[in-house]
């Protein structure tokens, strides 16, 4: 199936990853969102679990390995052409990840990668809703710091 004017939604996944800190950003290299800073992630495959794509997808644009949490946020994202019609249509679960290993090695369809500090994001060019995702992931991050501390 053609991702662009889809039948159907596309499932894709993202992921926060999160390191010292800070946070894994890629610009995109495609559409959609072409130039855009994002979260790194992409579609699922046909018979691929949702953890197993996003592990995937990290390694592919980002070099890296890391480990998946838990959902942080289910949305989607539906963009138009000019008449009107569905161009894209993504189902997106992002998901909490922490960094475990490598050194950011950006693939291809992706022009940068960077760990910025969330403080930083203001004033990038961002895909719509990154923000308030970014901010929940971090707050569900402390909680469950804090809780492991209490244990």
């Amino acid at each position: 199936m053609s991702r662009k004017y889809p039948h159907w939604p596309i499932v894709a996944v993202g992921g926060i990853v999160v390191k010292g800190g800070k946070v894994l950003l890629v610009r995109r290299g495609m559409e959609p969102n072409h130039n855009l800073w994002s979260l790194p992630g992409g579609a699922v495959r046909l018979g691929e679990g949702l953890r197993e794509a996003l592990t995937r997808e990290i390694q592919e644009e980002c070099g890296i390995e890391v480990e998946i949490g838990e959902v942080v946020e289910v949305l989607d994202r539906v963009h138009y052409d000019q008449e009107g019609r569905v161009r894209y249509h993504y189902i997106i679960i992002d998901f909490l990840v922490s960094w475990r290993a490598g050194k950011l090695a950006p693939a291809s369809d992706v022009l940068e990668a960077r760990w910025l500090d969330p403080a930083s994001l203001q004033g990038l060019p961002l895909t719509e809703g990154l923000t308030p995702v970014v901010e929940k992931a971090l707050s569900l991050r402390r909680r469950e710091r804090r809780r492991q501390r209490a244990d």
